[in-house]
């Protein structure tokens, strides 16, 4: 399996109220982040106009060791000053995505990690967006364009491989907390 990354997209604090299905969108991206940082993946963070909709929702920020966005106007993360050479700098050369709005920065980040050569795995029970109708045709459109299907816990258990991994009991108490 190839070393993996996470990107997560803007889950910042004037944009989660209104997603679809907010709460269950919190409570899988705390699990993702909170099992992908006990496994050491690496983790970049953006967002979009910090100014206008404020900062990552503090208690995911919590979750990242070493927290650090990037500040982003362009909606695809590529746009981002400094987001193509951190991502390169991770060595990773595919990338677990979740995120807002899963109609625009991330589908838009989506099909520029696809250009630049990266496989995508769709974390798609960890992105969100504020209509029901334009979270399912940005998670369509993100697949059909080459990205693969992943769940949260679908992620977390790749990497494990093993339930012979040290983390395996750690991760399994995770998941069950999550519900």
């Amino acid at each position: 399996m190839k070393p993996l990354a996470l990107v997560v997209v803007d889950l910042q604090e004037r944009l989660l109220p209104v997603m679809h299905e907010k709460e269950r969108l919190l409570s899988r991206c705390r699990l993702l982040l909170g099992g992908l940082t006990a496994l050491e993946i690496p983790t970049l963070a953006t967002q979009q106009y910090t100014k206008g909709l404020g900062p990552t929702v503090a208690d995911l920020a919590q979750l990242l060791p070493h927290f650090d966005p990037i500040e982003k106007t362009a909606f695809s993360c590529f746009g981002a000053p400094g987001f193509p050479e951190r991502l390169k700098a991770t060595g990773c050369r595919r990338v677990a995505l979740c995120g807002i709005e899963a109609h625009v920065c991330v589908r838009q980040t989506a099909r520029d990690l696809l250009a630049a050569g990266y496989e995508v795995d769709l974390v798609v029970d960890a992105v969100s967006s504020r209509a029901p109708a334009d979270l399912d045709a940005g998670i369509r459109r993100i697949l059909a364009e080459g990205a693969r299907p992943a769940s949260v816990e679908m992620i977390l258990f790749e990497i494990l491989g093993d339930a012979k991994h040290p983390l395996f009991k750690d991760i399994s108490r995770l998941v069950k907390e999550a519900g």
